[in-house]
């Protein structure tokens, strides 16, 4: 809700931001395997610091040295069934509602949407894949129940269909 010269210049504050705080909830039924929290988060969203850190993670991040939670910040990944698993990333910091071992149940809310991590700006890092290792796994397709994409300059609904590549979407249920 800020010009973008304030954002590019001087930045804005994450209070600001469109889905910042939001909560996540959980899409189905499933064991959490990973649920790491604390991770600072930074306090404005600023394009050439955020892109910065970005470039920066790019080029020197260490998978056998560096803590993934660099690049992830705050994150969940969730086991929803054998050789299927959903990772939550970027939350926001001390969002985090679950913990290692844990069953969860379809609509549980898991956290909140943050700015932590490799991330340019506030928003949920979603993704469906074939192992619980983030910076390995392959992804796999999700479709969604009901969600609304947005096409020519408004949302339209969408039942039981998985997102193009390019579609800018979102959920419609609150649980």
């Amino acid at each position: 809700d800020r010009s973008f010269l304030r954002y590019f210049f001087l930045g804005v504050p994450l209070e600001s931001c469109y889905c910042w705080g939001e909560k996540i909830y959980a899409p189905c039924d499933g064991e959490v395997i990973v649920a790491r929290d604390g991770y600072r988060e930074r306090k404005i969203v600023h394009w050439i610091r955020d892109f910065s850190i970005a470039v920066k993670n790019g080029l020197f991040f260490n998978e056998q040295k560096d803590d993934y939670q660099q690049i992830a910040g705050n994150y969940i990944v969730i086991k929803a069934s054998e050789g299927v698993y959903m990772a939550f990333v970027h939350l926001q910091k001390g969002s985090v509602t679950v913990s290692v071992g844990q069953n969860i149940t379809k609509g549980m809310v898991i956290g909140n949407v943050g700015h932590s991590g490799n991330s340019t700006s506030p928003h949920l890092h979603f993704q469906v894949m074939d192992t619980s290792d983030i910076g390995h796994a392959k992804g796999l397709p999700c479709r969604f129940e009901e969600y609304e994409v947005y096409q020519a300059g408004g949302w339209t609904k969408v039942q039981n269909r998985i997102p193009g590549s390019t579609d800018r979407i979102r959920l419609l249920k609150e649980y």
